[in-house]
């Protein structure tokens, strides 16, 4: 078993899994199918790739280890006509996650798989971004290879929270972990519409996963520093 760890802490992030044309939505962590894409893009699979639905089977799990805000963005958007005139105009809300970081593991007991997929990160074909094409991903975003399983990984990972948000809350932290159900064993799962199915533009489709959550426990903070202004992720 390897595990790939990867950091997601650009200043926006936007990880819908219900989102339509007019209301684009952000979940409170990333989903398993964007993850998924960032590994396809990466690897340069076309969007109607079939090599893309195997990718379901990695081991999933994502920490959040700073939840971040709410950020709405209002957007107008014109439709385009076959003959080239401007249609109807679309009032659109856009949602996004501000400051937040997540710890993604994404693991298989495939070692060439976790390899390929290792150097398509580090040299991606297409660019990757965090859920929508105006958030980058930041340059430490490939934490490193463990050769443990998802969960235990997460376990063992020291806080990767800011230095301000690691000030502002000393003492009692709890950093939750939503992950592929059968990784957790016995939890309380729940099905949400996060299995890839086809990223074609023409016909995108997303089955059903059960995701359960399980909670890391931080005692007793020992967390040096002064608060940086500049220091927002």
């Amino acid at each position: 078993m390897k595990t790939i760890l990867l950091k997601f802490a650009g200043p926006l992030q936007s990880w819908g899994t219900g989102s339509q044309f007019e209301s684009r939505s952000t979940d409170r962590y990333p989903s398993k199918s964007a993850v998924i894409g960032i590994l396809a893009a990466s690897l340069g699979y076309p969007r109607d790739d079939s090599r893309i639905k195997k990718l379901n089977q990695l081991y999933f799990a994502v920490r959040i280890d700073q939840p971040g805000e709410w950020l709405n963005d209002y957007h107008i958007a014109q439709q385009f006509k076959p003959n080239g005139q401007l249609g109807q105009v679309y009032v659109t809300n856009r949602q996004y996650l501000q400051d937040a970081i997540f710890v993604v593991a994404v693991g298989s007991d495939d070692e060439e798989l976790v390899k390929k997929l290792e150097r398509g990160l580090k040299n991606p074909y297409f660019q990757p971004f965090l859920g929508r094409r105006s958030n980058p991903l930041t340059a430490d975003y490939f934490i490193g290879i463990e050769n443990q399983d998802a969960i235990t990984c997460l376990k063992n990972l020291e806080w990767q929270a800011s230095d301000w948000y690691k000030q502002k809350n000393r003492g009692r932290v709890i950093l939750p972990i939503y992950a592929d159900a059968y990784l957790l064993g016995n939890s309380t799962a729940v099905m949400i519409r996060d299995k890839v199915l086809s990223f074609s533009q023409k016909e995108r489709r997303h089955g059903y996963r059960a995701v359960a959550r399980k909670d890391i426990v931080l005692k007793s903070l020992e967390i040096g520093g002064t608060h940086d202004a500049f220091n927002a992720f």
